[in-house]
């Protein structure tokens, strides 16, 4: 059974949280709900907040979503290789990651996506032997489903309105103003307008979301069990079709902004996205043995190595610069500073990370998840003939 890194897949890794660290600053200065609500923009910031929108605002996560996928049979297949059973790793894992969730979500900042993935592992278990073909099917019909239920407008009433423009208000000026305190208290006890427990949103955010993220695992998974990425040169034909999937993701995504207020706008907006996602992925690998790729995948390769670290330094590089507890920079930068300013932290994590990794073989937050998932003090999966099978 080869269970031997997939170098590509740690470059992905890293270049995806390029793309979250490029979507996530638009809710690090403007917020969950203002960054859509954003008005008076120059030409220059209007041209960016359109680039992020329709280039990487809802792709860049999904590709995240596939590599974890991808990481989560691979994780299996190694602990299979030294044990009998994986079960119980795989749950010290996923409530390891939606422990760190919560400490990310409650603490620092509201947007965390590990919780998610913790959660979405107990939805992963009945597909874990499954053969890639059902994969994929079960993927696609996830795909359907998800793109059916977003089906419909999302416009609010006059008094929907109101009441988002007065939490917006109160958010930016307690973000861009307010304490350490202020912000925590924020969180916890301010509700955005149609958020409640009998809302819609909540339905969404707990019932939807599992399903939405398990389209994409899926695929991942099923990419993994087909042994993709290992030998690069006898895929690219499938890489050249898949690339296909680019200029529709693009043109979906463009159409969704063209039809704001039709009940199409949320399926042209969630395909688009998640078809460019595939994209995204299929192009790089047609590209990534070029001499100019490879030159930049030893940096991309090692932030992906430390992906869970390095995700949540920014989390914590961006509030401190950005909330009123800190720089207060808060809505101060526009939504092109904010881009160069995310290429400064990225190009800083590059650095990081390439120097990190001559000296340490993990991350901090990756050897506290391996420690825990492999439940031994070296973060080592404790070999057959050492422990009572599980």
């Amino acid at each position: 059974m080869k269970t031997n890194r997939v170098a590509f897949i740690d470059t992905m890794r890293g270049f995806s949280l390029f793309g979250i660290l490029m979507a996530n600053l638009l809710i690090f200065q403007f917020g969950f709900f203002g960054k859509d609500e954003l008005k008076d923009l120059s030409s220059l910031d209007y041209g960016a907040f359109y680039f992020i929108k329709v280039f990487i605002e809802g792709s860049f996560l999904p590709i995240f979503t596939i590599l974890f996928g991808f990481s989560f049979i691979k994780l299996i297949e190694s602990i299979l290789k030294k044990k009998d059973k994986s079960r119980w790793s795989i749950f010290r894992r996923a409530t390891g990651l939606m422990t760190l969730g919560l400490l990310h979500s409650i603490f620092l900042w509201g947007g965390d996506i590990l919780f998610s993935y913790g959660l979405m592992t107990f939805f992963l278990i009945p597909f874990v032997n499954r053969k890639p073909k059902t994969l994929f099917i079960w993927a696609g019909i996830f795909l359907l489903l998800i793109n059916a239920l977003s089906f419909g407008s999302i416009e609010g009433t006059k008094k929907e309105q109101r009441e988002m423009a007065t939490y917006i208000e109160k958010a930016d000026n307690v973000y861009a103003n307010g304490s350490y305190l202020d912000l925590y208290d924020f969180r916890a006890n301010v509700t955005p307008p149609g958020t409640d427990d009998t809302g819609l949103a909540f339905f969404l955010s707990t019932i939807l979301k599992p399903i939405f993220g398990t389209t994409l695992i899926l695929f991942g998974m099923g990419l993994a069990k087909k042994q993709a990425f290992v030998n690069m040169e006898d895929e690219k034909k499938w890489y050249k079709i898949g690339t296909l999937l680019v200029p529709i993701g693009l043109a979906l995504k463009s159409l969704s902004f063209s039809f704001v207020e039709s009940n199409f706008s949320s399926m042209l907006l969630t395909g688009g996205s998640l078809l460019l996602a595939v994209g995204y992925v299929f192009l790089a690998a047609l590209f990534y043995k070029t001499r100019p790729v490879q030159r930049l995948a030893p940096a991309f390769e090692s932030v992906g190595k430390l992906s869970l670290t390095n995700y949540l330094m920014q989390t914590i590089i961006c509030t401190t610069v950005f909330f009123g507890y800190g720089l207060g920079l808060y809505g101060k930068l526009g939504v092109f500073g904010g881009i160069l300013f995310g290429i400064v932290v990225y190009i800083m994590q590059c650095v990081f990370s390439l120097f990190y990794l001559k000296r340490f073989k993990r991350g901090p937050f990756e050897t506290v998840l391996r420690v825990w998932t492999n439940w031994s003090l070296n973060g080592q999966i404790k070999q057959k003939g050492n422990i009572l099978h599980e």
